[in-house]
């Protein structure tokens, strides 16, 4: 899932220093939507740094369809991990709309790490971040209902998405399907369907094919806080 709204993301934990010194390490890369970044199960060779954008991690079942397993965004690390307990790449990432990217070899990364203390005092901060974003998520899935974390998905996604693309005002177009969401909060598609038909009706948001939009944020922060039906 995407994670806390307060969550730390490890570009924008660097200095100015440091991000200069990592640009200089790798190279950028823009990737189409729906372009793969990397494939599940490719030699893990290299770290992906997201500097806007958003992707999609996947994974592949047993009987061939895919389950969406969690979303990253800009100042996210993807693919560090797998390099460093398989060697192989665990999950696909896939772009949803354009993102640009810093590509680092996976071994000049850790070595930049290694050496430089406030860069790696800032990737060790955003993975604890992540971590506990992600116990909040199981925790959120044992005490809440579907229409209450599909409202903190949207909630946490307008903040990060609509301040990169048009300002924390403004409304956020989130270029997500039912299926999608229903895959990042664990509950039934006809769950997500349901509480966005009311949603709409109220005027709390407005949706199309594979994207919606958040028009009234204060209506999901009431939701998030009713007691559990």
């Amino acid at each position: 899932m995407s994670g806390a709204e307060g969550e730390a993301r490890f570009w924008q934990l660097l200095g100015e220093k440091d991000r200069s010194a990592i640009r200089g390490e790798g190279r950028t890369v823009t990737f189409a939507g729906g372009a793969p970044l990397c494939l599940e199960g490719e030699p893990s060779t290299h770290v992906f740094i997201l500097l806007s954008g958003w992707v999609k991690i996947i994974l592949a079942g047993s009987d061939g369809r895919e389950m969406l397993a969690g979303l990253r965004g800009p100042g996210d690390v993807v693919g560090e991990i797998a390099g460093e307990v398989t060697g192989y790449r665990t999950a696909t990432v896939r772009a949803i709309g354009t993102v640009h990217t810093l590509i680092l070899a996976a071994d000049r990364f850790g070595a930049y790490l290694d050496t430089h203390p406030d860069a790696g005092h800032a990737y060790r901060k955003a993975m604890t971040s992540h971590q506990l974003a992600t116990y909040e998520v199981r925790r959120d899935q044992a005490l809440s209902n579907g229409a209450q974390r599909l409202a903190r998905l949207l909630l946490d996604l307008t903040q990060r998405h609509g301040t990169e693309r048009r300002g924390a005002d403004s409304p956020a177009d989130l270029p997500l399907s039912q299926e999608d969401l229903a895959s990042l909060i664990g509950a039934s598609r006809a769950t997500v369907t349901r509480t966005l038909h009311n949603w709409r009706s109220r005027g709390a948001v407005r949706t199309g094919p594979r994207h919606i939009t958040v028009l009234d944020d204060t209506i999901l922060r009431r939701i998030t806080h009713d007691r559990p039906g």
